[in-house]
């Protein structure tokens, strides 16, 4: 019988290549999904031999330039990201050949586990010649990603004590200044001293480092008003992003209201938490599950220290106890639907409303049906539990515009303030 000759035949898809010689050469943009905290974090990565730059694109023509590359029926956080990127790209700013792209994911059973496909697709078709890196713990990308290291995870989980609490600041110290201009001044002070603090190699100090952010802080004057106080929860880019969520945090202040952000540790450790209950439930027994257990109890421990100091300091309202946070969202729904941010959309609104953040806007993309599910869908049960809750889903995506979204949620405001009147 005459044998066939077979070629071998390379399926992975040709794109190009970050090597480690590239990094002091190579300037790698990073979208703008945390405003509070990727500064320090880029800082951290910077002092590692890399050049990284954070995007401020925005406005319509980046959501624009996302539509040209990705279909519209892909989530709306893939949009903004990817036209972000082009648009930057295609600013002459940047040598494109020298230019790398950096998109961070957690690998859970959403689109974002897509993002990569889509952003060399997008890429490929103007900008060839740029690597697309990946920073996750999901296994998604063996190459093309940064040099990781547990002290440098710990590095990023110090920083992230550090943004959760400046944001947690600024939200509750801005509404009231009575000189326009301090809090933001004594935010960038704050931001520079953790730079400097991380240059000096004393970040471990914690709790010296968040007594000092809460003593400049305490320092803004303020006014005794009491004001609408309203939380955002949703989809963990819209919630964040000020290109997702079309500048909503500014929006609410100049309504004369509260922003009220739960911190980015609680999506850190929900994560952690899905991890380790995949082993409880289902016997799924990741190499990393130890791991996984080790973290969320170093990061859980040091959220604990940081609630008391916040309690013994008396002027801010403290981060929400995660464990509590646990015990809000099985209240309305199970720890198993942990699609998106499953449970804990729902677990934010109870502790929100709990705490006495009734008026809560829950931030949907367009796309997200997870979100869709454990978010406006979830609702109602949680008006169960607290029947003060006052919450408005609001839909992000390219064709909703800015107004009808602020509309939406001045509504919701004009409702807010007569429950306060009434309150008061």
């Amino acid at each position: 019988m005459k044998q066939e000759n077979r070629k071998t035949v390379d399926y992975t898809e040709d794109y190009p290549q970050f090597t480690p010689e590239m990094r002091k050469d190579y300037t790698i943009l990073v979208p703008d999904m945390l405003p509070y905290h990727f500064e320090i974090f880029l800082h951290i990565i910077n002092r590692e031999g890399y050049k990284t730059e954070l995007l401020h694109n925005n406005g319509r023509a980046v959501i624009d330039e996302g539509l040209k590359h990705v279909h519209n029926d892909t989530c709306f956080p893939a949009l903004c990201v990817i036209g972000q990127y082009l648009d930057a790209l295609k600013s002459g700013k940047y040598d494109v050949n020298k230019t790398a792209v950096l998109i961070t994911q957690t690998g859970g059973g959403c689109r974002a586990s897509n993002y990569l496909p889509l952003i060399r697709r997008a890429l490929k078709a103007e900008f060839p010649n740029v690597p697309v890196l990946s920073l996750n713990f999901a296994g998604l990308e063996k190459g093309n990603t940064l040099q990781l290291n547990l002290k440098l995870l710990a590095k990023f989980g110090y920083a992230m004590f550090y943004g959760d609490l400046i944001m947690y600041c600024f939200n509750q110290t801005k509404p009231y200044e009575i000189n326009e201009g301090d809090t933001a001044r004594v935010r960038e002070e704050c931001v520079k001293d953790i730079k400097r603090i991380f240059d000096e190699g004393k970040y471990k100090r914690y709790l010296r480092v968040a007594q000092s952010i809460l003593d400049a802080f305490a320092s803004v004057r303020i006014s005794k008003e009491e004001k609408v106080k309203v939380g955002i929860v949703g989809e963990i880019y819209v919630k964040y992003s000020p290109l997702g969520n079309s500048h909503l945090e500014e929006f609410l202040l100049s309504e004369q209201c509260e922003p009220v952000v739960p911190a980015l540790l609680d999506f850190i450790l929900y994560c952690l938490t899905n991890s380790l209950n995949d082993a409880k439930r289902y016997g799924v027994n990741t190499k990393g599950r130890l791991l996984f257990k080790f973290g969320y109890r170093w990061l859980y421990k040091r959220q604990k220290k940081l609630i008391a100091l916040m309690q013994k300091q008396g002027g801010f309202e403290p981060f929400h106890d995660f464990e509590h946070l646990k015990a809000c969202g099985d209240k309305v729904i199970d720890q198993g639907v942990k699609m998106g941010e499953g449970w804990l959309i729902p677990a934010e609104m109870v502790a929100l409303a709990e705490s006495g953040t009734d008026n809560i806007v829950c931030a949907q993309p367009f796309g997200c049906l997870p979100n869709h599910i454990a978010g406006k869908g979830a609702a109602r049960m949680v008006k169960t539990v607290c029947p003060n809750a006052n919450i408005v889903p609001v839909d992000y995506d390219p064709s909703a515009t800015r107004v009808n979204q602020e509309n939406r949620i001045k509504l919701m405001i004009s409702t807010a303030r007569e429950n306060l009147k009434a309150k008061q």
